[in-house]
């Protein structure tokens, strides 16, 4: 039997967006122990995988494209709250949602928001790792979480602005 809170809290696709969020999760930390000690990318630099495409390790103190950099731990533990109150935020959305991209695309930002947490708890810092670059340009250092944030964040202005329920001109 479902009471009003139950609903308010899990609706039909949170079990789809809980399960992307963790195996997102899961992706992310696993990719990111390998990476620090058993690949051990802080021993070396800057590694080359393609033309296109580097795995160098970087701590990032602030939030995305390393602003708000943070020196303390007040800084840190105010970041941790925002993520993991976002994470509380985002779940009580998923349990509203309508359709299975928009429970994929708030179980990626979730997953991403909780890896990215983990890292600020575990090491005071986001570990970021992968380098895109095209001659002397380079884009900012990101990890799995990050491309898992912009994925869902991509996938939900799909489904309010494209999929056929978006608002269309007359």
């Amino acid at each position: 039997m479902t009471t009003p809170a139950t609903t308010y809290l899990w609706g039909p696709l949170s079990r789809f967006g809980v399960l992307v969020a963790a195996v997102t999760f899961v992706l992310d930390q696993a990719l990111k122990l390998w990476l620090l000690f058993g690949f051990q990318l802080g021993q070396k630099g800057r590694v080359g995988v393609a033309p296109f495409l580097d795995l160098i390790l970087t701590w990032n103190t602030g939030i995305s494209y390393g602003m708000f950099q943070q020196d303390g731990d007040l800084g840190r533990w105010i970041l941790i709250v925002i993520k993991l109150g976002a994470a509380a935020l985002l779940t009580l959305w998923l349990a509203r949602a309508d359709s299975r991209l928009t429970a994929l695309s708030l179980g990626l930002i979730i997953g991403g928001a909780l890896g990215n947490a983990i890292d600020r708890l575990a090491y005071g810092a986001v570990a970021d790792f992968i380098l895109f670059h095209a001659g002397s340009f380079t884009w900012y250092v990101f990890n799995l979480a990050d491309a898992a944030i912009v994925a869902g964040v991509i996938g939900l202005l799909y489904d309010s602005l494209i999929q056929d329920r978006a608002a269309k001109a007359p």
